[in-house]
């Protein structure tokens, strides 16, 4: 049988950035990057032990900034490469 395409789902890029700053990379979640998602909540559980020997008073901040923004630059490709008909649903890879 021939059955219809369910319509692409677009992102929101400010709700994944918002996200990301409640919870860290939550935004990639949201975005369906569970892989990228978890791996940045681990380095940055990591990054917070670091706190210990100072290190991490330089890359928690830095985590947190990038995983917004990556949440939200991310999001915004998910978007365009939908509109262009590249997608999981297309048949089309880009």
């Amino acid at each position: 049988m021939n059955y219809p395409q369910p319509p692409p789902m677009y992102k929101n890029p400010g709700l994944a950035a918002v996200l990301s700053f409640f919870y860290m990379d939550l935004g990639q979640i949201y975005n369906g990057q569970i892989a990228k998602g978890i791996f940045f909540i681990l380095a940055y559980t990591l990054s917070w032990i670091l706190i210990i020997v100072l290190i991490g008073f330089l890359t928690t901040p830095v985590l947190f900034i990038y995983g917004m923004y990556d949440a939200y630059k991310s999001a915004e490709k998910i978007n365009l490469d939908l509109a262009r008909g590249f997608g999981p649903h297309s048949g089309r890879v880009g």
